[in-house]
């Protein structure tokens, strides 16, 4: 068995090797143990839109005790493989709750910023790093910023600028990469990884995005889905639940993985 500093330095190797790291996010132990059994995972990330879905809440409403909880159990569930856990923006403690999550096992995190003052999101990111050091454990921060997001009608420029800064504020207060989520076409990636850093970017795949080569060509280190992979489980649920109530019958191509 691998120790958690062993899955820690494993995942900050993924993030500076040539490859992008491509992580299908999760939301419970059995869609963890699905995903952690294809030979091509290396890693494990969870989803919190997905987890706090499961459990009846919004996005970024759940309970802190939840979130770990499930957060545990997922780690439990993919043995020597690293996790990476989306906690939101920190539960308002982001460092406590950091700390709390290396507890569960986990090895990195996304902690996002919502566009708050920048001397705040980097005084988190601050809180975050010691929170790994005082543990023990090489925490990998994936820090969001949430400058397209959350950038309401402002000229897209404006929202590089301030990803820009952002980002490289979060690298010098000791984040190991950047998570800049929004549909990025080509031009605005690769000024994105000009202004903070070749293989310090991290993306999301939403629908109209580019694929994972394609940016990974861009210099682009990580490229994980949110929500997305509990989207599409559930329109396969709706949809054969649709075709049951047609008087369909259950495919035979459908795979026992529970």
């Amino acid at each position: 068995m691998s120790t958690q500093v062993d899955r820690a330095q494993s995942l900050a190797r993924l993030h500076a090797a040539p490859e992008i790291l491509r992580l299908v996010n999760v939301w419970d132990a059995v869609s963890a143990k699905t995903i952690a059994a294809l030979p091509e995972t290396r890693a494990i990330a969870t989803a919190g839109h997905s987890i706090a879905a499961s459990y009846g809440y919004g996005d970024g409403q759940i309970p802190l005790d939840l979130m770990l909880d499930m957060v545990g159990r997922i780690v439990e569930a993919v043995g020597d493989l690293p996790v990476t856990a989306d906690l939101d923006a920190g539960h308002g403690d982001p460092g406590e709750t950091v700390r709390r999550a290396i507890g569960k096992g986990v090895v990195g995190a996304n902690v996002e910023d919502r566009l708050q003052p920048l001397a705040d999101s980097v005084a988190a990111v601050e809180a975050i790093v010691a929170a790994g050091e005082a543990e023990g454990v090489p925490f990998v921060l994936n820090a969001r910023t949430d400058a397209f997001v959350r950038a309401g009608g402002r000229p897209l420029d404006d929202s590089i600028a301030d990803a820009v800064e952002r980002g490289r504020a979060y690298l010098d207060a000791g984040a190991d990469l950047v998570f800049v989520p929004g549909i990025l076409d080509a031009d605005v990636t690769r000024r994105l990884v000009e202004g903070i850093g070749e293989r310090k970017i991290s993306v999301i795949g939403l629908p109209g995005a580019l694929t994972a080569r394609e940016y990974e060509e861009l210099g682009v280190a990580r490229n994980s889905y949110g929500p997305l992979p509990q989207r599409v489980a559930l329109t396969a649920l709706q949809d054969v639940a649709a075709d049951l109530y047609a008087d369909g019958v259950i495919p035979a191509s459908t795979r026992a993985l529970n």
